[in-house]
């Protein structure tokens, strides 16, 4: 079954019209000077039959006819990125504009459009963790919960950045093949509650599995806005005010083979980042083969220059009658 890569006809029907037109514009003017020469239509009518064969064939090839389908082998390759996102209530410092949580979900948007052979994952944090989004190849969906971030996903508590890395470890159980590589992009401001972290990061180098932190907010810190007004207080009834804390951070990027990047009004970690990540090479997984549509581009492309070179090779010799 004859099918078309590219089946734009509207745009093919305007460009046959318009060379259609130029090519009567042409033959009016020729047939002004073969009177003006004395000479007949038919003498040089002939030519006109090879260039709209090859007009045709050169807006065929364009089109990208396809005619059966082949066997292809095509190898899978890639990483798992699993972003790991603090939604704790100290994201909504406004120390970053406009607040800590929009500007990282503005930047880890960009990071997925960057990223679109690899399976992504997400994972809320503050008290505990939670798995927002499973490893997956759509984009789009990824996209979607990364919108939907919002500091009242998980219940307040203190924060712990153990909870998501122990949640993460548990998905890079054995699995059957090449294991994959696996990148985490952990995004939060440093405050940490928790346990100690040397056990999970001694786990994590294991596995193989790499962290890269980005530390959001500022070393001046900033008030929390409640969203009634005012700010949040502590049980002691004093404003809090949070601030950027990059030690431990800085760990957990050291000792997995990571690297700790800053995202503040005034600098954007997340380029650096995106380089870094690009040059992680993915593990092969399988080679498997695919049908894909044979394109035959080929042959009304080859009759239509055949035709043209027949056109300049053939002169047009006048005899007058």
């Amino acid at each position: 079954m004859l099918t078309w890569a590219y089946p734009d006809f509207v745009a093919a029907g305007l460009v046959l019209a318009l060379a259609l037109l130029l090519l009567g514009r042409h033959w009016r003017r020729a047939g002004r000077a073969g009177r003006a020469l004395g000479t007949r239509a038919r003498h040089r009518g002939w030519k006109l039959a090879p260039r709209l064969l090859a007009g045709l064939g050169l807006l065929a090839a364009a089109l990208g006819p396809s005619l059966g389908v082949s066997q292809r082998p095509v190898r899978t390759a890639g990483k798992d990125v699993w972003l790991l996102v603090d939604v704790s209530r100290s994201m909504d410092a406004p120390d970053v504009a406009p607040t800590r949580l929009l500007r990282a979900q503005a930047e880890l948007e960009e990071l997925v459009a960057q990223f679109p052979a690899d399976r992504l994952g997400v994972v809320v944090f503050g008290a505990e963790a939670v798995v927002q989004c499973p490893l997956t190849y759509d984009q789009a969906a990824v996209q979607v919960f990364i919108r939907t971030l919002r500091t009242s996903l998980l219940p307040a508590g203190p924060t712990t950045l153990r909870e998501p890395l122990e949640l993460v470890l548990k998905r890079l159980g054995p699995t059957a093949g090449t294991p994959r590589a696996t990148a985490l992009v952990l995004v939060s401001d440093g405050e940490d509650f928790g346990e100690n972290l040397e056990p999970v990061l001694r786990e994590m180098a294991r596995a193989g599995a790499r962290v890269y932190t980005v530390g959001v907010g500022t070393a001046k810190g900033s008030k929390i806005p409640q969203p009634g007004g005012g700010y949040l207080r502590d049980g002691k009834g004093q404003v809090v005010e949070s601030r950027l804390r990059e030690a431990p951070l800085l760990q957990l990027a050291a000792q997995t083979g990571g690297q700790y990047v800053e995202l503040s009004n005034q600098q954007n970690g997340f380029e650096p980042l995106l380089r870094l990540l690009r040059n992680m090479p993915g593990v092969a997984e399988q080679v498997r083969t695919v049908a894909v549509a044979d394109n035959r581009y080929r042959y009304p492309l080859a009759a239509a220059l055949l035709l043209l070179a027949l056109d300049v090779v053939l002169t047009l010799t006048i005899i007058k009658p």
